[in-house]
């Protein structure tokens, strides 16, 4: 059996390998939880990577590519990798396949985020699905910047609160046993808290809107099923 931590780390190079700077598409790609990435001008997930065919950034195609977000506005500075399919209030639907490969996941970026003058990249929520390594409802985050290692990392949603596993710009349940009760949980809530510490030592705050996200999650599950 694949230890999850190596399976994260081939993830999180596909992440990487993802990102892209603007308002094209970009590559995308997802590493399981292990190594974090960073999603591509069409998200992605994080999961073990596969690199997923996507169409490529008019600039460059990786995390290292990606160009630093204006802390203004960051989020919606670049578009992840793979298709768009579709979207649902503040989420939207990507679906990426190399071969027989598939990777879907619904996407959304934060709609605040604190500090305002902190410079960083764009920044990403998803839940992703990948058949082929029976990976499915796999939440993971790209922060845009580089996370102190083992720093603190939580997500906060409804009563509830969650410990993040950070690894360079990306980060995952710590425990991935609670990602059903997570989702289950994001279902019913209206916004998502994300907390972080960069590794410089600044102490960030990203706030998610679960708008549309039970739909969104929906149809990209409905999209890796076929």
């Amino acid at each position: 059996m694949t230890p999850a931590s190596f399976q994260r780390g081939i993830a999180a190079g596909i992440l990487s390998a993802l990102v892209a700077i603007g308002t094209g598409p970009a590559a995308l790609a997802q590493a399981q939880r292990s190594t974090p990435a960073k999603p591509a001008a069409k998200p992605t997930s994080a999961a073990k990577p596969s690199a997923a065919k996507t169409t490529p950034a008019k600039t460059t195609p990786a995390k290292p590519a990606a160009a630093a977000a204006s802390a203004a506005k960051p989020a919606r500075a670049a578009s992840p990798g793979g298709s768009l399919v579709t979207s649902y209030g503040d989420w939207e639907v990507y679906m990426a396949q190399s071969g027989r490969s598939k990777i879907c996941y619904a996407l959304s970026r934060p709609k605040d985020w604190t500090p305002k003058n902190v410079s960083r990249d764009p920044a990403y929520l998803f839940v992703s699905f990948r058949p082929a390594e029976n990976v499915r409802n796999e939440v993971a985050f790209e922060f845009g910047f580089t996370a102190k290692e083992n720093g603190p990392a939580e997500v906060s949603v409804g009563n509830t609160s969650y410990a993040l596993l950070a690894k360079a710009t990306n980060a995952w349940l710590k425990n991935p046993a609670e990602e059903g009760q997570a989702i289950a949980t994001m279902a019913k809530s209206g916004t998502m808290t994300v907390k972080s510490q960069s590794a410089r030592g600044s102490s960030l705050t990203d706030r998610y809107s679960l708008n549309g996200f039970t739909k969104a999650l929906e149809h990209a599950r409905k999209e890796c099923a076929s």
